[in-house]
């Protein structure tokens, strides 16, 4: 079952692949979307907004049994009726019974991602309903028989060659691709609709306990009409909908259009509180909550953050994987990062599956989230539980759990490996062409080959007489078998600055490989090795050069012992004394002026690696420390745009869908004319420099260390 869900998963992906147009569309939306709203945010502390709406929905998912039954009183007291639905087919009975019972024969709908997730056209149907999508783009897919790609803009994924051929088949008669044409079109033949229906059925973004109201936020005045033409309104409104005041909803209102869409203000904000009246009495309000998981979802001690989401679909926008495949491929009925969270809840696990695999960590929605989700670390958190419930495989059971686990077993394969390498490497430190069925790995990038002698095995002797300070190196695994050199260069880079670096040799791999495939068993007792290996020389700070290494030491490690209190010390000494390299030059040191003006000037553009800006915080001072150094910094277009590597993500779980990062962003190296890309993760260095070496460019790849080492290596040439 698990073989032939993973294998209808991966036809999906390829046929998405195989639609450029897609992708062209989706990057033309996100590119633009990415300007817009940094213009939107202009201004504002975004960051400060975010730990608002943080707090507020903390409380509300601590305090919910109190805010739900404030929300109930008021809003029953200001004449709604308030059905609360345990599941979605309970949501739905109750909405098909009521529009039976009052002789429903056709709802205007507006869109509402909660109709999509209970599948309510359906169960209207089933009744005898006629259920009529108002909201253009809903209308579309329905015209079309699919479902949302998105969840703020659920037609994105379509082209107005193909709205025109649908509405052509609606009205009998050819309708030119003319989007302004279309949307008057689209007018036309919803509009009798509003005065024939007998309910109108909606959403809500807000529900507002202190009144008992709700809000709608929307950018067509299909809603309004929809809520209010019809004698019967039936809202259906998810429990994490719930804020406490008007002033909470305010502060929602105030940052999510412009999350969403980069609009500084949605086109309408419709305020509804209870019966109003109509021709023919007072107006039939039916307000249905809805659980479906939601209470489950806040009671899970590592997803309740969740619970905070606004559903503004920012994660699905920035997210390279969700513009490489696109919403039906990554997704269920909710979209993007978000939605994988969603979908394990509210329609089980092995709906989320493969979308939980298919994230590529990347963080980009981490760091675009109005509701200050850390949404990499909950799904890292379900690829555990699903790992837990499917198993790794057989083939990573072993790698992670006999012979990681072991030190010195691991490291010994890694020396033989680079001895057996011989007849495919030639003597080059570049794998251009595997074998047999290895072969697809090097079909779109070359590969690293292991060094001759690790990292461990070349250490440099030092010979500083007082040094400012004593420091370890965590290597991690390409530092150390991979790329000893960039080792070497850190020394000479240190050195240069009269600080002794030190490499712990007991220390073992992060333990990221295995935590992303979902064993944190064996994440845990690598962390207990690396814990013991880099605290047991006291040092003053443990340097890492690959970033992924960095969050691990600094995040993960604490998280995997939160509930040891003895390995938690020592995790949390390690986390507060482990820096980037760069990070610790610039700021620790400040020592960015001692690399002035350095020999070997190039043109150099810069990538960012996702787990360094995104999640070590660090993207200015690599700058600093390329543009003294005497090197012109030429900032290509989205510089910190994933490249794809990914770990295992690019070389056995995704490669596809990685070659595709990988290409847009080789793209973007290429048109910013310069000499050299420069980084600061080894990862990023194999995935681009494999790219750009199998497309035979001539631009080059280099860490920021290895730029300032080559630097003082030259300075010192010239005398």
């Amino acid at each position: 079952m698990m073989k032939e869900r993973s294998k209808a998963y991966q036809n999906r992906i390829d046929k998405a692949l195989a639609t450029p147009k897609l992708q062209q569309a989706l990057h033309q939306f996100g590119d633009a979307y990415l300007l817009a709203r940094e213009k939107a945010f202009s201004g504002l502390d975004f960051d400060a907004l975010r730990q608002e709406i943080g707090v507020m929905k903390d409380d509300v998912r601590i305090n919910h049994a109190r805010y739900l039954q404030q929300f109930i009183d008021n809003a029953q007291a200001a004449g709604a009726t308030i059905y609360q639905a345990a599941t979605a087919e309970d949501a739905n009975r109750y909405i098909a019974e009521l529009a039976v019972k009052q002789g429903v024969k056709l709802t205007v709908k507006s869109k509402s991602m909660a109709s999509e997730e209970t599948h309510l056209n359906k169960a209207l149907e089933a009744a005898g309903v006629k259920p009529l999508e108002t909201d253009l783009g809903e209308w579309i897919l329905q015209l079309s028989g699919q479902r949302p790609s998105h969840m703020v803009m659920p037609a994105i994924h379509m082209f107005k060659e193909e709205v025109a051929e649908l509405f052509s088949r609606e009205t009998g008669q050819e309708e030119p691709a003319d989007i302004k044409h279309l949307v008057e079109v689209a007018r036309q033949q919803l509009r009798q609709g509003y005065l024939d229906a007998e309910m109108g059925i909606s959403g809500a973004n807000l529900a507002i306990a202190e009144t008992g109201g709700i809000a709608l936020v929307t950018n067509e005045g299909n809603a309004r009409l929809a809520t209010t033409l019809p004698k019967t309104h039936v809202a259906l409104v998810g429990i994490d909908k719930l804020v406490p005041t008007l002033e909470d909803a305010a502060r929602v209102i105030r940052v999510l259009p412009k999350n969403a869409t980069g609009q500084a203000l949605t086109s309408y904000v419709t305020w509804i509180r209870g019966a109003v009246p109509c021709e023919e009495g007072e107006k039939d309000l039916h307000i249905v909550l809805l659980d479906n998981g939601r209470s489950r979802l806040a009671a899970d001690e590592h997803c309740c953050d969740t619970s905070r989401c606004i559903r503004c679909g920012a994660c699905a926008n920035v997210c390279p994987v969700y513009q490489s495949v696109g919403g039906h491929v990554f997704g269920h009925i909710y979209i993007g990062a978000v939605g994988i969270i969603l979908t394990a809840f509210f329609h089980g696990l092995d709906n989320a599956a493969e979308i939980v695999k298919a994230c590529i960590g990347c963080r980009s929605c981490v760091a675009v989230c109005p509701a200050n989700i850390d949404l990499e670390g909950i799904i890292l958190s379900l690829r555990e539980t699903i790992a837990d419930k499917e198993g790794i495989g057989g083939a990573k059971s072993l790698v992670f759990r006999k012979v990681m686990r072991n030190r010195k077993l691991f490291h010994g394969l890694l020396r033989a490996a680079s001895v057996l390498q011989k007849p495919v490497t030639r003597g080059e430190r570049t794998i251009r062409h595997l074998p047999l069925f290895f072969s697809p790995l090097t079909e779109w990038r070359t590969l690293p080959a292991i060094a001759d002698k690790p990292l461990r095995d070349v250490w440099p002797k030092q010979t500083l007489k007082t040094p400012r300070q004593k420091v370890s190196l965590f290597g991690g695994c390409a530092n150390d078998f991979l790329y000893p050199e960039l080792g070497t260069d850190l020394v000479e880079v240190m050195n240069h600055l009269n600080v002794e670096v030190d490499y712990p040799l007991e220390q073992n791999c992060c333990g990221v490989p295995a935590l992303y495939s979902g064993d944190k068993t064996t994440a845990v007792e690598l962390a207990k090795q690396n814990i013991d290996a880099l605290l047991a020389g006291n040092p003053d700070a443990v340097l890492t050069t690959c970033p992924t290494c960095t969050m691990a030491l600094q995040r993960d490690f604490v998280e995997h012992f939160k509930d040891d209190h003895q390995w938690l010390a020592k995790a949390e000494k390690l986390s507060s004394i482990t820096v980037d390299a760069a990070g610790y030059i610039v700021n620790q040191l400040q020592a960015a002026e001692q690399f002035k003006d350095l020999p070997l000037a190039q043109k150099i553009t810069y990538h960012d690696s996702c787990h360094l800006k995104r999640g070590a915080g660090v993207w200015r001072e690599p700058r600093e420390l390329i543009q003294t150094s005497g090197h012109e910094l030429i900032e290509m277009d989205h510089a910190d745009r994933c490249c794809g590597f990914g770990g295992s993500y690019s070389l056995t779980s995704h490669p596809e869908i990685a070659k595709k990062i990988l290409g847009d962003k080789l793209q973007d190296i290429e048109k910013s004319g310069a000499d050299c890309v420069a980084m600061d993760c080894p990862g990023c260095m194999m995935q681009l420099r494999g790219g750009l070496e199998k497309n035979e460019s001539k631009v080059t790849v280099a860490h920021t260390i290895e730029l300032l080492a080559a630097g003082l290596r030259a300075e010192k040439a010239k005398g």
